[in-house]
């Protein structure tokens, strides 16, 4: 009987070494970056159009997209109560700037050059 119980703590202890645990790993894996999507969807203010002003100059939605994920973009703050972004890759002086309305989807602002 006091064979089985070494066994078993035996087992147990291989499963937590490795296995890493006899649980499955759920949520942020890694501890990535996470950002929120409006629940209300896009701000009235950015659907219409009005630009975001920053560093004192003015960035316009456009009606693209891109496809990132929040560990590629870096937060610059917030305007209106929306959370805007860079990509991590890029530097001064910025090409765009990103607004986050849904999954893996950003939505791109430029400034107007006349």
């Amino acid at each position: 009987m006091k064979n089985k119980g070494i066994l078993f703590g035996g087992m147990l202890l291989i499963c937590v070494f490795a296995f890493g645990g006899c649980e499955t790993t759920k949520g942020n894996i890694g501890n990535m970056p996470s950002y929120k999507i409006p629940l209300s969807g896009e701000a009235e203010w950015l659907r219409n159009g009005d630009p975001i002003e920053f560093e004192g100059e003015l960035w316009y939605p456009q009606d693209r997209v891109n496809v990132l994920i929040d560990a590629e973009v870096h937060l610059m703050g917030e305007y209106k109560g929306v959370q805007f972004f860079i990509e991590k890759i890029d530097v001064r002086p910025y090409n765009r700037l990103y607004t986050k309305f849904a999954n893996n989807k950003y939505r791109i602002f430029t400034k107007r050059y006349e």
